[in-house]
């Protein structure tokens, strides 16, 4: 589920839709949460879809760490990638803003962490020297990516937080935990899907 402070908002032919913020999102905030509504795909499924259907499904699906297909079941599969995302993924299944967002601020992902098919090209962004997503990026990137999470999570218990209840139980008391600054974080590596060693996906 995305944050309740956002709305979707039409930027362009190109881009064309993205998620903005409504009211101001403090840094460390969940920006999203893996809830029981978004929809979960096998990839022998995926491989069994007419390929238009196909096609259209992979178009909004990220992988997690099993390899599974994961549909947001509401505007959060319209978030769009920057290589200077204003949110970072956690190990634990949600989504953190890793600085303020102000109203009329586009959330935004790196897709490098999202375990991409396929490569993923993208306009250049000022300071980065990145043109696109590679399916294996997260190996490259996540000592970075841990960094952001792990100042993003330093402010966790200081901001509002109305998806904490929507965290998986599982993981509920190490989030506490590292919030209260008693354990270290997790590395946003737990969430990489290992394709050498499971079905690889045919397009």
């Amino acid at each position: 589920m995305i944050h309740p402070h956002t709305e979707l908002r039409y930027i362009n032919k190109i881009i064309g839709y993205g998620v903005f913020a409504t009211k101001l999102i403090p840094k460390g905030t969940i920006t999203w949460v893996l809830d029981e509504l978004d929809q979960r795909f096998s990839p022998s499924y995926i491989l069994s879809l007419n390929p238009i259907l196909r096609e259209k499904l992979l178009k909004y699906c990220y992988r997690d760490n099993e390899g599974t297909y994961i549909l947001c079941w509401d505007i959060g599969k319209f978030v769009n990638h920057s290589f200077n995302s204003s949110c970072i993924g956690t190990a634990y299944k949600f989504e953190l803003a890793v600085r303020d967002i102000h109203p009329g601020e586009e959330l935004t992902d790196d897709y490098g962490y999202l375990n991409l098919d396929k490569p993923f090209y993208c306009f250049p962004e000022k300071g980065s020297p990145r043109t696109k997503v590679m399916p294996d990026d997260i190996l490259q990137y996540y000592p970075e990516w841990d960094k952001k999470a792990v100042e993003a999570m330093n402010y966790f218990n200081q901001v509002q937080q109305p998806l904490k209840g929507l965290i998986n139980h599982k993981y509920l008391d190490k989030v506490n935990a590292v919030a209260e600054g008693k354990e270290e974080m997790d590395s946003i590596l737990n969430v990489y899907y290992e394709r050498s060693k499971k079905l690889k996906f045919v397009s």
